[in-house]
Formats: structure tokens, sequence, C-alpha cells
């Protein structure tokens, strides 16, 4: 079983500086795309991406995972 982390739900509410952080050191083999809650992304699932959401307060809105998040009304649908 793998334990390379894939998720930060921690990351929920922080100042989205502070998640990149956490994130990179974490996996410093990822890009991190941090990008204004509601922005249009291209769809496409990535090993080496994650894209970190934040609000109009700069902090997190969503959970950050490896991969592709489409953001979707209110929520978030992970795609994988």
């Amino acid at each position: 079983m793998s334990t390379t982390k894939t998720s930060w739900p921690e990351v929920m509410g922080w100042p989205a500086a502070q998640a990149v952080s956490q994130i990179a050191t974490d996996r410093p083999d990822v890009a991190i795309e941090v990008l204004p809650s509601g922005t249009s992304v291209t769809p496409g699932f990535s090993s080496e991406r994650v894209r970190v959401f934040f609000d109009g307060t700069g902090s997190v809105a969503a959970t950050p995972v490896v991969g592709l998040v489409e953001q979707r009304f209110h929520g978030y649908r992970i795609l994988s």
C-alpha cells in the first residue's frame, strides 16, 4: 500500500499560501496551481498536479487533491 499523500483535507480554511507550503513539503514532486474559486480549468487528470482553490478571503475553499478538481456550483467533484 502506498503512503504517498494525495489529498490535504487538513488545509481547508487555511490561508492559500500556508496550504501551498504544506503541500510542497509533503509532495515536492507535484506542480501546485493556486486559483480563485470558480475559475474554469482545463479538464484532464495529471498525477503531477495539485490545484488549490481559494475563496474571497484567501482561504482554501476545497480539499486539494492530486489530479484534477472540477468545481461545480457550490461544491466540488473529484475526477480521476
